[in-house]
């Protein structure tokens, strides 16, 4: 007979999943209601935009977003390689011109005669075809309300918030440099550096720390993901935590001139004509974020082709409603993939798109599902995500703190090297059930 999937969302997750599906022989419908809806975070019709950063972390396989990355390559993941062809220089990290990569896999996913793309909106769950639901952090009303029914349970909701986007040509390069910190990276220097003084730097903290910020409709209570933090939050935490966190000026030097803070930018498109401020994602109204953020000296006269924003991100108490193989405790026909299912982070989105397409397939084709180990990357998400408090429950992203290791070590490099020799083999071993 043949196979027939539904996915529900073209963003990371559902793109990833349908190509693996429709890869692998299965005929997937995909459901995304853009363009006939957008949601407030989102502006392209294509597919897999990337909203809050073009950044998708290290390539190093000894650093947890390395690690993710090789386990996703060896698992066959199609975004990762059109990530890698749409890739703007970043230092050791990947990041993307973001609107090439959506495009690319637009095309991907069109032109695969196995992938039928529905233009609606998904909001009827049917029980009896096999479905991923991979509708992101901004699923619409009616399909959560009805996602709700399955689960038997409220949700839990966090805000997510968006960098600033500036132009090249309006920074201030005499008081800017190009360079990476500690020199790593390619020799001309893949990030933009804007340095204050002590004097500067506390002036531009105070006004950070009082300035307005745009008022919450939606909800009454704010509760912020720590991984996306809005910059004036983690300023509020005390006055040097921001020379700890994302101005820290530590390995960033200039013609022998060291700095009090450093303000980094970097390259938002493949011409680099465009430069997102790495860490600053903010709620601060429009008008404040020109005026505050205008008080780093290169950015006085700086053009803003994008504020930063704010928006909901919605997911499921994956502890109580999930197992570690991504579907419904009370309904294996139903997966849940991306930032709906309780993971945090673009790789990771794709990653978990990933995990419950193979895992779809085994359904498919009669086999047994067992969960990928937590001696990886990707399996010790999913074992976090699914044995977690479910009264405190919040997302998890790749971290060396969650994956399992049966050895002790004293050397940090030496442990990496080991559980990135453990991943291999455990891959391996899932590859082949």
């Amino acid at each position: 007979m043949e196979k027939k999937v539904n996915v529900i969302g073209a963003g990371l997750a559902g793109s990833e999943a349908a190509l693996f599906l429709a890869n692998h022989g299965v005929k997937v419908r995909l459901y995304e209601m853009k363009p006939k809806k957008l949601s407030p975070a989102h502006k392209m019709n294509s597919f897999a935009e990337l909203v809050c950063s073009n950044s998708l972390k290290s390539t190093d396989p000894l650093t947890a977003s390395g690690l993710l990355k090789a386990e996703m390559k060896a698992l066959g993941s199609s975004l990762l390689s059109l990530a890698e062809e749409c890739s703007v220089p970043s230092g050791s990290a990947l990041s993307v011109d973001r609107e090439l990569f959506s495009q690319r896999v637009t095309e991907r996913i069109r032109l695969n005669e196995n992938i039928e793309v529905v233009n609606e909106e998904y909001a009827k769950i049917d029980e009896s075809q096999p479905t991923i639901i991979a509708s992101g952090p901004l699923t619409s009303d009616a399909l959560f309300n009805e996602l709700k029914r399955y689960i038997g349970d409220d949700s839990c909701f966090f805000y997510d918030a968006v960098a600033p986007i500036v132009t090249l040509e309006s920074i201030d390069m005499s008081k800017a440099f190009w360079g990476n910190r500690y020199s790593k990276g390619s020799s001309e220097g893949d990030y933009l550096n804007a340095p204050m003084n002590k004097e500067e730097y506390l002036n531009f903290y105070s006004e950070l720390i009082s300035a307005e910020t745009a008022k919450l409709k939606e909800f009454e209570k704010l509760s912020v993901f720590e991984g996306c933090m809005p910059i004036e939050v983690m300023a509020k935490r005390g006055v040097d935590g921001l020379r700890f966190g994302p101005l820290k000026p530590v390995g960033l030097e200039h013609n022998g001139e060291k700095f009090y803070a450093v303000v980094q930018l970097r390259k938002e498109n493949a011409e680099g004509s465009l430069l997102n401020l790495v860490g600053f994602q903010t709620n601060l109204t429009f008008g404040e974020q020109k005026r505050v953020f205008g008080l780093i000296p290169a950015l006085k006269n700086a053009e803003f082709v994008r504020y930063g924003v704010m928006h909901r991100n919605s997911y499921i108490n994956a502890p109580k409603a999930l197992t570690a193989c991504s579907q419904l405790k009370e309904h294996p026909n139903i997966f849940i993939a991306g930032q709906l299912s309780g993971v945090e982070g673009y790789v990771e989105s794709m990653a978990s798109g990933l995990y419950s397409a193979i895992n779809m397939l085994k359904l498919l084709e009669g086999k047994e599902l067992t969960p990928l180990s937590p001696k990886t990357c990707l399996g010790a998400i999913y074992h976090y995500i699914t044995n977690a408090s479910a009264e405190n429950f919040q997302p998890m992203n790749a971290n060396y703190g969650i994956i399992e290791c049966d050895k002790n070590f004293r050397d940090k490099k030496e442990k990496k090297q080991y559980l990135l020799n453990v991943s291999n083999l455990e891959i391996e071993k899932f590859i082949c059930k």
